[in-house]
C-alpha cells in the first residue's frame, strides 16, 4: 500500500515544485538515480511504466523507499488503464499519473485515496478532471498544447486549477520561470532533467546537483518557499 496518505503526497507536490520522471529497466541504476533526485532535495519521483516488467522494477523501488528513504513520495506514471492502476497501487504507489484523462482509473484511485494525476490538454478536460475529484491536472504534452501562455489562459477562469507541465521543460531560469511566473503547481521533468548520457556514465553526483540546482531556481522564482522534506 502507499506510504503516505493522500494529503501529505498533494502537498508534498505542490510544495516541492518539482516531480523528476524516469523509466530504467535496469534495478541498480533506478536505485541510483531515486537516491540521487533524494540527494538533491527531490522527495517526489515518477517512476514510468514503460515496458512489460516495470512492475517488478517498481516493487523493488517502493521497497527501497519503506527501508531508507522514509520522506520518498514515490508515484509510477504512464498509467492507462485501471487495472494497471489497481496492479501498482498494491505495489505500493503513492500517486499514479497518465498521460489522458480516465474515468475509470480515477475511480480506483478514489476508492484507495491515491491522488491521481492524469494529462490534460484542455479546459474541458481539466473540468471533468476536477469532477472526478482530481486535485493536480497534468498538463501534457505541455510545450505542444500552449506552453505557459496556456496555464495562464486557464488560470484566467479557473484560478483553482493547480497544473503540472509535462514535457517540454527544463531545469533553467527562462523555462521554469516561465512555467511557474505562469502558476503553475509544479512541473514534471523527465530526460532534460535525467538525461541518458548521466545515466549511461552513472554520474549520479552530478544528477544530484542538478535536482539541487532545479530546485534552488524553483525557490528563488517562488520567492524563497521552502521544501518539504
Amino acid at each position: 500500500m502507499a506510504a503516505h496518505s493522500r494529503l501529505h503526497t498533494l502537498l508534498t507536490i505542490r510544495q516541492t515544485g518539482l516531480v523528476p520522471l524516469f523509466y530504467n529497466p535496469d534495478l541498480a541504476a533506478a536505485r541510483s538515480i531515486v537516491k540521487a533526485c533524494v540527494d538533491g532535495g527531490a522527495v517526489v519521483v515518477e517512476f514510468t511504466n514503460r515496458a512489460d516488467r516495470a512492475i517488478e522494477v517498481f516493487r523493488e523501488l517502493a521497497e527501497l523507499r519503506d527501508k531508507e528513504l522514509k520522506s520518498l513520495v514515490l508515484g509510477v506514471g504512464s498509467v492507462c488503464d485501471p487495472a494497471t492502476a489497481s496492479m501498482f497501487i498494491n505495489a505500493g504507489a503513492d500517486f499514479l499519473v497518465s498521460p489522458f484523462l480516465d474515468e475509470d482509473i480515477a475511480r480506483v484511485c478514489n476508492a484507495r485515496k491515491i491522488p491521481y494525476l492524469p494529462g490534460c490538454g484542455s479546459l474541458t478536460e481539466i473540468h471533468r478532471a476536477h469532477l472526478l475529484g482530481v486535485e493536480i491536472c497534468k498538463i501534457f504534452p505541455a510545450d505542444c498544447v500552449g506552453g505557459p501562455a496556456f496555464v495562464k489562459a486557464i488560470k484566467g477562469p479557473c484560478p483553482w486549477a493547480d497544473l503540472m507541465p509535462t514535457g517540454g521543460v527544463a531545469p533553467t531560469m527562462e523555462s521554469l520561470s516561465g512555467w511557474f511566473q505562469a502558476g503553475v503547481a509544479c512541473v514534471g521533468m523527465g530526460s532534460n532533467l535525467i538525461s541518458q548520457d548521466l545515466v549511461q556514465k552513472r554520474d549520479y553526483a552530478v544528477l544530484a546537483e542538478r535536482v539541487r540546482r532545479a530546485l534552488g531556481l524553483i525557490r528563488q522564482i517562488r520567492g524563497g518557499q521552502g521544501v518539504v522534506s
